[in-house]
Formats: C-alpha cells, sequence, structure tokens
C-alpha cells in the first residue's frame, strides 16, 4: 500500500492505496464519486471519463500513482441536481440520455472540450466525442447538447 494524495473536485484526499489501482475504483470505492461507471475496462468506451489537469482520461486505465499533486475532475464537480451546470442542462433539454451509463463520460469529455475550445462547430465535437461511445444512439442528442452549450459560449462573447 501507498499513500496518494489526489486532489478531487477542488479537495485533497489523502488515501492509502495499491499504486497499480485505477482511478476509477479509488473514486468510486474510496471517495464514494459514482458519477464514473466502469464500461469495458480497457479504455475503450469512455464511461469512466473524468478530467484530470484539464484533460479527459478513462479512468479504468489511469493508475493512481502517477497522480499525486494533479487535478481530479468528476462529473459530481459539474452542477447538482437541483442546480445543473450548463452541460448537464443541455443535456437535460435535449435528451441527450437514454439509459444514462455513458453520460457522466460524455459530459466530462464534453467539458473538457468546451474549457479549451469555448465554441467548436459540429465536426470538432464530432472528433472529439468519438472516444466516447454511447450504446443506445442518443450520439446525435449529445451532439446537439453540446452545439447548443457552444452557441450559448458564442452569443455571450
Amino acid at each position: 500500500m501507498t499513500q496518494v494524495t489526489l486532489n478531487v473536485n477542488g479537495s485533497p484526499q489523502t488515501l492509502e492505496l495499491e499504486p497499480d489501482m485505477p482511478l476509477l475504483y479509488a473514486l468510486r470505492n474510496h471517495l464514494g464519486l459514482n458519477g464514473a461507471k466502469y464500461g469495458c475496462g480497457l479504455g475503450q468506451c469512455g464511461a469512466c471519463t473524468v478530467i484530470v489537469d484539464d484533460k479527459p482520461v478513462f479512468s479504468c486505465v489511469t493508475p493512481c500513482a502517477g497522480l499525486d499533486g494533479k487535478q481530479v475532475r468528476t462529473v459530481e464537480s459539474l452542477g447538482t441536481v437541483e442546480r445543473p451546470g450548463p452541460l448537464q442542462k443541455a443535456f437535460i433539454d435535449k435528451q441527450a440520455a437514454q439509459c444514462g451509463y455513458c453520460i457522466a463520460g460524455m459530459l466530462m469529455r464534453a467539458q473538457a472540450l468546451l474549457e479549451s475550445n469555448p465554441s467548436p462547430d459540429e465536426q470538432t465535437i464530432r472528433q472529439y466525442m468519438a472516444g466516447n461511445l454511447c450504446r443506445c444512439g442518443t450520439h446525435l442528442r449529445i451532439i446537439d447538447a453540446i452545439s447548443l452549450v457552444a452557441r450559448q459560449n458564442r452569443s455571450s462573447l
């Protein structure tokens, strides 16, 4: 066991973990942050996507040992049921979730995109989101939701 300090959603968390433990397990099993989901366990579906130092990462294949001092953000940082963040609200308004399993990962990848490029065009959104899969087939509504926030960002400039 190794002591690892993760800065999760702005709060330092010191945990005793196996150094090769995937971030997903630390978030879910040790910190009770259940937004990121276990999908494939291979970093191929994106259900486990979180943001580490402004980049989307697959938390199922990211060992905790390399995360000391890095900023980790999960879907729980975006808003609440009572006060959803802008991206969450757009997903709700566009009914972008069907079963909902992939949505936390989709939100986090989209959030990373919008933070690096506040008003991406549809082609950029499609390319950026290609790393996350939705087996229900709501990709078009997900793209619509992200595009809605991008348009709102453009109009506020």
